[in-house]
């Protein structure tokens, strides 16, 4: 198959992955009620930021997948992947605020051994990732203020 396609695929299948995520996990009217600190965005930021960088962590696990001796990225890109799909449903779904920090702390370190792990093999695949690694770090943030305000 021609790796432009490919990357469409990849990039197609993040964002939707990621949509599902989304849609099945709302935060809802207890989310609504807990205190929250004064940095906390407001909801309809996190749909469009969301969007984007589901794009961006396709397009990066695309050109990892083109990468001679990529195993340890795609098992790292696996790992952040993993606990990335599980945060909505911990944080959201179970309304545990606590288990969703345990959850975002391992994320967040996933994220930045990704990108530690791409940089001298594929810096593009690295680059993707950096905003990402900015926006969970700030999640990281406003989980914790959460978990200490409730």
């Amino acid at each position: 198959m021609n790796k432009i396609l490919i990357f469409f695929i990849f990039i197609l299948a993040s964002v939707a992955i990621g949509a599902l995520s989304g849609l099945s996990n709302q935060p809802g009217e207890w989310y609504q009620s807990l205190n929250k600190p004064f940095f906390n965005p407001p909801n309809w930021v996190f749909g469009p930021v969301w969007t984007v960088l589901y794009g961006m962590i396709g397009g990066a696990l695309a050109a990892t997948w083109y990468d001679e001796d990529n195993r340890r990225r795609l098992q790292i890109f696996a790992v952040q992947a993993v606990l990335n799909l599980a945060w909505s449903p911990a944080f959201f779904g179970l309304q545990s605020p606590r288990l969703g920090l345990v959850i975002i702390v391992p994320l967040l370190i996933s994220i930045l051994l990704f990108i530690a792990a791409s940089w001298r093999p594929n810096r593009w695949a690295a680059w993707l990732f950096v905003p990402y690694a900015f926006w969970v770090g700030f999640a990281t943030l406003l989980n914790l203020a959460i978990v200490l305000l409730n």
